[in-house]
């Protein structure tokens, strides 16, 4: 069935109510534009309650036009180029917050073009001209570090020619890693480098996809930060976006809309009703100077490792080769029966670096016996690090040199605002 023709023929256009008949019952609502990710033979409508929901067209199908829509705003597509707007560069790597649904599996997954990308939240071309780039459509869970690499080398070709800001829509797993591995690898930046991300696709009516955008874009063209930095609901209501340091920031549950939150300190700032408040120390943007990007990393070699009741010798022995982030329990402990294996794995030349799962709080092992031991076979401590930068960190700095004693001095180095002095 041909729906161009279908829609057409009722003169229904993207904006209409209308009404779609078939076997399955009448269904009104508001017609919704194609994206490249819908399918040739679905109607996809947004109902009175706020869900969009795809329709499958045969041929008994029927379209009514009700009422037509009520501005003449250009297509969702449409690109606008104004003189004295800034210019925001959008990176797209995927997730929630530029996804889309597959109507015939109920599937939500990425946008697939730069087009559906910048027409997630169309009101964003009146605040700046955008250059939108889809680097990848992933689910972030798939992301690894030659996708950090090439996040990093786009984000600063794109500052160096001209654009104020970059936002990179990303998804929320593994947002924190990226944000992390990027504050590491991009120096002297001339504006802020921004991820944001969405809980709730934007089919939803309780979505945080659209505020937590159009705050990116508000710190985009209005802050002075020279920094990396995650911008995400700050409560359940539609309030305020909090902006985490890109190296502290964490997601700190499944499906909250504020779920992000900056470990071991406070947001740098707020955007709330609109407008920016900073409430923080922060890297202010740099004037001049070409944005660089550093990314020597050891990022085949390091592992982590989650410390639990039974986790054995030869595991230790097996996976780490030349760094590990041993996350271990309260001020950073493992079981003793393991020492021997961290003693066996530091003489042949890894690092092990201890981090906590506690999250919040700081590594001390000077406080009991297990932590003075590990301290005494070189151990290092991550200090108040989250254990993604601690990793990120780990990766990075033996990227640069493998000498004991400098990588235990970056290591205990604030080098981007990850740790707290």
């Amino acid at each position: 069935m041909n729906i161009d023709k279908m829609l057409r023929e009722a003169r229904a256009e993207e904006g209409d109510r209308i009404e779609v008949a078939s076997k399955f019952g009448n269904v009104k609502g508001v017609l919704m534009p194609k994206t490249a990710s819908t399918s040739d033979d679905v109607i996809t409508l947004k109902l009175d309650n706020g869900y969009n929901v795809g329709i499958a067209v045969k041929e008994d199908t029927e379209v009514r036009l009700i009422e037509k829509k009520h501005t003449s705003s250009k297509p969702a597509h449409a690109k606008t180029e104004a003189s004295g707007k800034p210019i925001v560069a959008i990176l797209g790597t995927g997730g929630t917050i530029a996804s889309f649904v597959d109507y015939r599996s109920g599937a939500v997954h990425p946008a697939v073009s730069p087009e559906d990308l910048a027409a997630s939240v169309p009101q964003i071309s009146e605040l700046c001209n955008i250059r939108t780039k889809m680097l990848f459509s992933m689910l972030s869970e798939d992301m690894q570090p030659e996708h950090w690499r090439k996040i990093a080398h786009e984000a600063a070709n794109e500052l160096n020619s001209g654009a104020r800001a970059v936002i990179i829509p990303h998804g929320t797993d593994t947002l924190g890693f990226t944000a992390a591995a990027l504050s590491f690898m991009l120096k002297n930046l001339t504006g802020p480098v921004i991820l944001v991300g969405a809980q709730r696709s934007s089919d939803r009516p309780s979505s945080d996809a659209e505020m937590n955008l159009l705050s990116a874009v508000k710190v985009a063209i209005e802050s002075d930060i020279g920094e990396v930095v995650a911008v995400m609901h700050d409560s359940t209501s539609d309030d305020r976006c909090a902006i985490h340091r890109g190296c502290k920031v964490r997601k700190m549950h499944t499906s909250r809309r504020d779920a992000f939150q900056t470990i071991n300190g406070e947001p740098i700032g707020y955007v709330e009703t609109g407008k920016i408040s900073m409430a923080g120390q922060y890297r202010k943007k740099a004037d001049s100077g070409q944005v660089e990007v550093d990314d020597k990393m050891d990022d085949e070699n390091i592992s982590m490792i989650l410390s639990y009741p039974g986790l054995g010798a030869e595991h230790i022995k097996d996976v780490v080769i030349d760094g590990t982030v041993l996350v271990g329990t309260g001020l950073g402990h493992v079981s003793n029966r393991i020492l021997p294996a961290i003693k066996q794995v530091i003489a042949r030349g890894a690092f092990v670096v201890m981090a906590s799962q506690c999250v919040n709080g700081r590594v001390n092992m000077n406080v009991y016996s297990t932590g003075r031991d590990l301290l005494d076979l070189g151990v290092v401590s991550a200090q108040d690090m989250t254990p993604e930068a601690a990793y990120v960190k780990l990766m990075w700095v033996l990227g640069h040199t493998k000498d004991r004693k400098e990588v235990k001095r970056l290591m205990a180095t604030n080098l981007v605002g990850e740790l707290t002095e």
